[in-house]
C-alpha cells in the first residue's frame, strides 16, 4: 500500500515528521517497507530562458542562454519544438540525475557545441508522459527556486508492507485513522458530500442469484448526465502517479482515487453503452467478456457478473468491460458502487488470473457500511472535476450491517502480551480506533466496527491493545530455568522427529518439501480424498485435498529429478498427513523413495559399486532397510517388531510389507509400488519407498536422560553355531529367527538368515533356510554339553514354532 505524505494530512491533522510517522507505523503493525522522500528532485530548479538561437549545425536544435539565478546564464543545447527566448521551464545542471530517462547528465558537445545542462520534459520528470516538448511555467514562476517545492514533487511517497488481516488500511483514510489512535494527530472527520439531485436513475438493478444472496449483499447505482470527460487535475495525477498508477481520464482517475482514498473500488459504465436494466448474475457456461486489460475471459456458474440485456458489462468485483467503458466521448455515466462475497473475488481472480487493486480489496473485505456514502463522495468528485447533474441513487439488496458482539475480559491483556494495561486505556484505546464499548470493571461488552472484519475473538481485541499501547513496552525476559541439567525440553515427537530426519540423511537422503495438498485423483490413489479434506479455496485445481500420504509428492518430486536427467534419486520427507478434519486425524509421517540405483551402496554403473552389490536397480528390501533405520533411530525395541508380508493397495502385492509392534500397532509400510500407481502418476523407473508412521510408536517407558549406562562386555569368547531348517515355502524366515531368540534370550544375542535354498531334493512344497546363531557366555566358559544343550533348545523351538526339521 503506497501513499503520499500530503494525502496522509488531508485525513491527519499532525505536525510530526516523516521520520516519527513512519516509526510510528511500523510499531502500530503497519510496517514501512520503503519511504522515498523525493530526495532526487531537489537539484532541478526553475529557470528562465534568455536568448534562443538557431544550432549552426542541426535544423532542429537551438541553443540556449539559461538564466538559473545564481549568476551568468548557463549554455544549453536542447531540440525542444517549444524552446523559445522567454520561456520558464525546470532546469537540470550536469551531475543531476534525471529520473525519467534514467542518466546522470554530464557537460557534453552536441553537433560541435558544449551543452552544460539540460531543460526537462514532463516525463523525463515523471510528472506526465508528455516528451513533445519542455515543461513551460507561468510568468510568474519564481527563477532560482526548486521546481520540487513549486511542482509539489517534493512530496514523500511511503509504502507499507501490509498484512491480508487489515483490509481497513487499504485505504489512506483507515491508515489515518490508526495513526490518530495512536495518538500522532487527529483524524479529520469525513465531510458529508452536498449536491443537487434531479430525477431518477432509470437504470434498474436486478440481483438473480437465488439463494445466493451473499455473493451481493448490496447495490447501488446513480445516473450522471451531462459530464464533460477530460484530464483528471494536476494534483490527483500526481497522486496517482506517485503510487504507481497511470492517469487515464478523469472518470477513471476517480475511481482508482477512491479505491485508494477509501479503500471503496467504484466502477463507471457509459451509460450510453448499457442496453436497458442491468442484472448481477451468475456467467453462464462459456460466457465471454472483453475486459478494459484488452483480454478476452471465459466464464462460467462460479464468476458473478454483471450484465445487460443484451452481455455482460463487467466481472463483479474484479474488473470492468472494455464495451461500456469511459471514453473522451461519454456523457452520461452510471456509478455503482457495490459489495461482493470475499471468497468469490478470491476465487474467480484466481481462476481468471486477474489482480486488479479492487479484487485486492474485495477477497480481503470492504467497509458494507460505506458503500452508499462511496457512491455520494465519488459523485461528488464526478460532479465538481465533470460537471453534469446527480440523478437520485438506486440501492439494492442491503440489509444493513449487524456488529459482532465480543465478551472483553481486560485481564486477557496481561495474560496473552505479559503488559500491564489498565481497563480505562484499554477501553480508551478500543474507542479511538472506532469499536462500541460497553461495561464496566474488568469486563465489557465490544462491538466491533464494520470496517474491521478481521477481529472475530477476544484475542484479536487483545492484539488492537497491544499494538496501539507500544509493542516496544514489552519487557524482554529470559525463558524460565527448568532447574535440571537434564530437564526435557521438547516433546518426544519433535525428538523423534529430528532423529528420523538425521538417519536418512546419514543413508545418504536428501530432505525434500513437497507440498501438503495434492489432486483428489492422486488423493483417492493413496486412500485420500474424503471430502472433509477437500479445500473451500485451494490454490490451483491439482492441489483440491489435503495429503493423505507423503509418497504422491515424493514420487512426483522424483520424476521431475528424473526428466531432468538425474535419475537415481533418494529423498525423504518427515511431515504430516491427513486421515480427517480434526486435530487428531493428522499424523507425523517420515516417509522416503528412492529411484533408479540410488542404494546405500551408492549410485551409478561404476565396477565398483557392482562389486559392493550397488549398481542395481532399488528393490523392496532396501526400502525395508530405511524403514527400520527410523524404527531404530527413535528407540523402538526392535526385537519386538513384527513384518508382516503385504501393504497398502499402491505397493507391489508381491514385494511389500507392513511393520507392526503387537497385533494392534502399525508402525509403517514399505515396498516396491505397483505398476498401476506409477502409470496413475505419470512416473517410471525402479521405485522403492516406505512410510513410518511416528506418532504411532509408543513412548518410552524410562525417564529421557542424557547418561549412557555403564558399557559391560562379557570376557568371554563369542561362539557361532549355523543350522539348516527344511520348513513349507510359506514359513517365513522372521518366524524362525524369532523361535531361534527365544531358546534362551540370555546366551543367544544374535541371528541372521544367511542362506535360502528351494530344490527337489527337500521335496516337494518344501525350502531350506540357514540361519547364524551368535552364542555370547556370560558367567563361565561353555562346556560341549553346554552347547549340545543349547542346541537341542533351539531345534526343539524352531520345530515347535514352524514345523521344521533340521536338514540332514
Amino acid at each position: 500500500m503506497k501513499f503520499t505524505l500530503s494525502w496522509l494530512k488531508d485525513h491527519l491533522e499532525t505536525d510530526a515528521s516523516l521520520e516519527d510517522i513512519c516509526a510510528r507505523l511500523t510499531m502500530i503493525g503497519l510496517e514501512v517497507e520503503d519511504v522515498d522522500d523525493k530526495a532526487a528532485f531537489k537539484p532541478f530548479v526553475i529557470a528562465k530562458v534568455v536568448s534562443a538561437e538557431q544550432h549552426p549545425n542541426a535544423d532542429k536544435l537551438r541553443v540556449l542562454m539559461v538564466d538559473t539565478g545564481a549568476g551568468a546564464p548557463i549554455q544549453v543545447v536542447c531540440g525542444a519544438p517549444n524552446a523559445r527566448a522567454g520561456l520558464i521551464g525546470a532546469f537540470a545542471a550536469p551531475g543531476t540525475y534525471v529520473p525519467g530517462i534514467d542518466v546522470t547528465l554530464a557537460v557534453g558537445t552536441i553537433r560541435g557545441v558544449e551543452s552544460r545542462g539540460m531543460m526537462c520534459s514532463e516525463k523525463e520528470l515523471q510528472i506526465s508522459e508528455d516528451h513533445n516538448g519542455i515543461i513551460d511555467l507561468p510568468a510568474d514562476a519564481p527563477v532560482g527556486t526548486s521546481y520540487a517545492a513549486y511542482a509539489g514533487l517534493d512530496d514523500p511517497m511511503i509504502e507499507i508492507n501490509l498484512t491480508p488481516n487489515r483490509p481497513d488500511c487499504t485505504s489512506v483514510y483507515g491508515i489515518a485513522r490508526d495513526l490518530a489512535a495512536s495518538g500522532l494527530g487527529t483524524l479529520k472527520a469525513r465531510k458529508a458530500p452536498a449536491f443537487k439531485v434531479e430525477g431518477d436513475t432509470p437504470t434498474k438493478l436486478t440481483l438473480d442469484l437465488g439463494e445466493d444472496r451473499h455473493l451481493c449483499p448490496g447495490f447501488s447505482l446513480r445516473l450522471v448526465r451531462g459530464v464533460k470527460n477530460g484530464p483528471s487535475p494536476k494534483w490527483m495525477q500526481q497522486r496517482l502517479l506517485a503510487i504507481g498508477l497511470r492517469p487515464i481520464n478523469a472518470l477513471v482517475d476517480i475511481t482508482n482515487y477512491m479505491t485508494f482514498d477509501q479503500g471503496r473500488p467504484m466502477h463507471v459504465f457509459d451509460a450510453a453503452k448499457v442496453e436497458g436494466n442491468l442484472t448481477v448474475r451468475r456467467a453462464k457456461d462459456g460466457e465471454t467478456v472483453l475486459a478494459l486489460d484488452q483480454r478476452e475471459y471465459k466464464l462460467g456458474p462460479n464468476n458473478v457478473v454483471i450484465a445487460d440485456e443484451k452481455a455482460i458489462e463487467s466481472i463483479g468485483g474484479v474488473m470492468g468491460g472494455e464495451h461500456s467503458g469511459c471514453d473522451e466521448n461519454t456523457t452520461d455515466v452510471l456509478i455503482e458502487s457495490a459489495l461482493w462475497d470475499p471468497m468469490n473475488i478470491a476465487k474467480t481472480g484466481r481462476t481468471l488470473g486477474i489482480i486488479t487493486d479492487a479484487r485486492y480489496r474485495f477477497e480481503r473485505g470492504v467497509d458494507p457500511e460505506y458503500m452508499v456514502p462511496g457512491l455520494e463522495r465519488t459523485t461528488e468528485l464526478v460532479l465538481e472535476l465533470c460537471g453534469g447533474t446527480a440523478a437520485k441513487a438506486e440501492v439494492v439488496g442491503y440489509a444493513g450491517h449487524e456488529p459482532k458482539i465480543v465478551d472483553f475480559p481486560v485481564s486477557e491483556v496481561k495474560r496473552l502480551t505479559g503488559l500491564e494495561v489498565s481497563s480505562e486505556e484499554s477501553v480508551s484505546i478500543l474507542k479511538k480506533l472506532g469499536f462500541g464499548v460497553e461495561g464496566s470493571g474488568d469486563r465489557f461488552k465490544v462491538s466491533v466496527p464494520s470496517w474491521r472484519p478481521d477481529v472475530d475473538g477476544k484475542a484479536d481485541l487483545v492484539e488492537e491493545v497491544m499494538r496501539i499501547h507500544g509493542v516496544d513496552n514489552i519487557v524482554a525476559a529470559p525463558l524460565p530455568s527448568h532447574g535440571t541439567v537434564n530437564g526435557k525440553i521438547l516433546t518426544t515427537l519433535q525428538i523423534r522427529t529430528r532423529l528420523a530426519k538425521r538417519a536418512l540423511a546419514s543413508r545418504g537422503m536428501l530432505e525434500a518439501v513437497t507440498w501438503s495438498f495434492i489432486s483428489e485423483e492422486q488423493a483417492k490413489l493413496f486412500g485420500g480424498g474424503a471430502p472433509a479434506l477437500k479445500l473451500a479455496n485451494p490454490i490451483a485445481s491439482d492441489m483440491s485435498d489435503m495429503r493423505p500420504s507423503l509418497l504422491p509428492g515424493l514420487l512426483t518430486a522424483a520424476q521431475r529429478n528424473a526428466d531432468k536427467g538425474f535419475g537415481d534419486v533418494a529423498i525423504f520427507e518427515v511431515s504430516g498427513t491427513y486421515e480427517g478434519d480434526t486435530a487428531d486425524a493428522q499424523r507425523r509421517v517420515a516417509g522416503g523413495i528412492r529411484r533408479g540405483t540410488a542404494s546405500l551402496n551408492g549410485a551409478g554403473r561404476l565396477w565398483s559399486n557392482a562389486a559392493k552389490g550397488g549398481g542395481k536397480p532399488v528393490d523392496v528390501f532396501d526400502a525395508k532397510a530405511d524403514a527400520i533405520a527410523v524404527l531404530e533411530a527413535c528407540g523402538v525395541p526392535m526385537g519386538n517388531v513384527q513384518f508382516e508380508p503385504g501393504g497398502p493397495a499402491w505397493y507391489h502385492p508381491g514385494r511389500s510389507g507392513t511393520i507392526k509392534l503387537g497385533p494392534k500397532i502399525i508402525l509403517g509400510t514399505f515396498g516396491e509400488f505397483h505398476p498401476k500407481t506409477l502409470e496413475a502418476l505419470d512416473v517410471s523407473g525402479a521405485l522403492c519407498g516406505f512410510e513410518i508412521y511416528v506418532d504411532a510408536m509408543p513412548e518410552p517407558k524410562k525417564k529421557a536422560t542424557r547418561t549412557k549406562p555403564a558399557l559391560d562386555l562379557s570376557p568371554f569368547q563369542a561362539v557361532k553355531r549355523d543350522f539348516a531348517f527344511v520348513v513349507d515355502k510359506a514359513v517365513e524366515a522372521g518366524a524362525i529367527l524369532r523361535a531361534a531368540s527365544g531358546a534362551d534370550r540370555k546366551l543367544v544375542t544374535g541371528v541372521s538368515v544367511f542362506d535360502v535354498f528351494e530344490g527337489s531334493s527337500l521335496g516337494e512344497g518344501k525350502k531350506s533356510i540357514a540361519i547364524e546363531v551368535t552364542i555370547q557366555p556370560v558367567e563361565r566358559t561353555l562346556t560341549d554339553e553346554d552347547f549340545e544343550a543349547l542346541t537341542a533348545k533351539i531345534v526343539a523351538n524352531v520345530t515347535k514354532t514352524t514345523g521344521g526339521v533340521l536338514r540332514a
